[in-house]
């Protein structure tokens, strides 16, 4: 319901837009703490890997991946999924779409660690930490996204 104030200058019709607004901030707010969530886990993942022994030497270059390197690398591409799940948002299915997306992106995302020529340890390690922000990330938006739609 519009109502006019004493200047003549119609308010209140801007509801739907808020609303809209508030959703959408919702789902960026429940992606970043979904994020932070996958960070931690994923490093405290690492970390319990490292402490019975995997090196996470990978050949190319001889490097060690550093913890850190988990936890940026995590928070990098929950970012683009919670990007992803926004530019969703308007499809006919958002989280039907997400979830498919997510999950063929996590499969793909499986091959360089079995490329890498890392130790047998080391690969199913990484392997494994794939999977760890992923089972954080996929179902916290998807249900984010079936709860959000307008």
């Amino acid at each position: 319901m519009d109502s006019m104030n004493d200047s003549g200058i119609v308010a209140g019709s801007a509801s739907g837009q808020s609303s809209h607004t508030h959703r959408l901030r919702g789902l960026a707010g429940t992606g970043f703490i979904a994020t932070l969530a996958a960070m931690v886990a994923t490093t405290l993942a690492a970390a319990l890997a490292q402490a019975v022994g995997v090196d996470f030497e990978v050949p190319d270059g001889g490097e060690t991946i550093p913890l850190s390197g988990f936890a940026v690398v995590t928070g990098s591409f929950s970012v683009v999924g919670i990007v992803i799940a926004v530019a969703l948002r308007w499809s006919a299915r958002p989280a039907e779409r997400f979830v498919w997306t997510a999950v063929t992106l996590t499969a793909i995302s499986l091959v360089p660690p079995l490329l890498s020529g890392a130790n047998t340890a080391t690969t199913t390690a990484l392997l494994g930490l794939h999977l760890v922000p992923a089972t954080v990330m996929i179902p916290t938006l998807a249900r984010s996204l079936r709860n959000r739609t307008d």
